[in-house]
Parts: C-alpha cells; sequence; structure tokens
C-alpha cells in the first residue's frame, strides 16, 4: 500500500515521503496514530501544494536573510558604542550581544535575534571587533562593532 508519512517514522520514511508498506502496517500502525495517510489522489495534490508553500517560505526566509546581509556588509553599518574605560583600553563593564542587537536596531532600524550571533564573550575592549551572524542556513554575516571611549 502506498502512503504519505505526515511524520518521521524511524526505519521507514521521512516526513512528506510516498512509499510502499504492507497494508497491515499501515491500517493498523502508521494510520491509527496519525504517522501516515493514504496516498490517494486528493492526499498527493495536497502534498504537491503544502511542498510548494514550503519551499516558497524557505525562499522568502532565505532572501530577506541576504537582504539583512547585504545591510550589514555595506561600510557605513558600523554599530557605535561609548563607554568608561581605563588607562590599558579595558572597559568598565562590556558590551554583550543583547547591546549590540539593540544598538543595530536603534541606529539602523535592522532586527537580528541575539541567539544568531556568534560572541562566545563579550566586548571588554575599545577599538573595532567584527562579530559574526548566522542569519540563515548558508548565509552568514558580519556585524563590524566600534567601541569609543566616554569622554
Amino acid at each position: 500500500m502506498k502512503v504519505i508519512f505526515t511524520k518521521d517514522v524511524n526505519g521507514r520514511g521521512k516526513r512528506g515521503e510516498v512509499k510502499n508498506v504492507p497494508d497491515g502496517y499501515a491500517q493498523n500502525f502508521l494510520f491509527k496514530r496519525g504517522l501516515a495517510k493514504a496516498a490517494t489522489k486528493a492526499n498527493m495534490h495536497t502534498l504537491e501544494r503544502v511542498a510548494a508553500n514550503e519551499k516558497a517560505t524557505y525562499e522568502a526566509e532565505k532572501a530577506e536573510a541576504e537582504k539583512i546581509k547585504a545591510e550589514l556588509d555595506k561600510d557605513e553599518t558600523v554599530v557605535n558604542f561609548k563607554s568608561k574605560a581605563g588607562s590599558d583600553s579595558r572597559l568598565f563593564g562590556s558590551i554583550s550581544s543583547k547591546k549590540i542587537v539593540e544598538g543595530l536596531e536603534k541606529q539602523f532600524g535592522i532586527k537580528i535575534d541575539k541567539r544568531k550571533l556568534n560572541l562566545p564573550e563579550p566586548i571588554k575592549s575599545l577599538g573595532y571587533t567584527n562579530v559574526p551572524v548566522k542569519l540563515f542556513k548558508g548565509v552568514e554575516g558580519k556585524i563590524r562593532v566600534h567601541v569609543t571611549e566616554q569622554d
């Protein structure tokens, strides 16, 4: 019997796959637990529409990530911070990923989730720092952060 998997099933198939399985297995296990449905013409058509919608959503998210990356790559996109520092250029405090995201939104209107920043530890010194950002699968950018001494 041909079935369309609605959820991943270990050893049998992944969500969205169409496969042949034994009739008893389909009737008594897959259908009862909602893991699959029969591969009728209507269900196949629904599967195609769902796949097209998912692809369109994926492409839209990727395009948005590319647009944000282009904004971040511009030369004038540098997030500026003023902070108190000691004589050895070390800050009193630090610049965290949350502050960087807030500064980026306030200065340039670009919204990014702070969890997408790859900042192992907060910035604790004056000067320029490049902070890598994973915007989407395969799309990575850099936020340039400039920390200057407060007067």
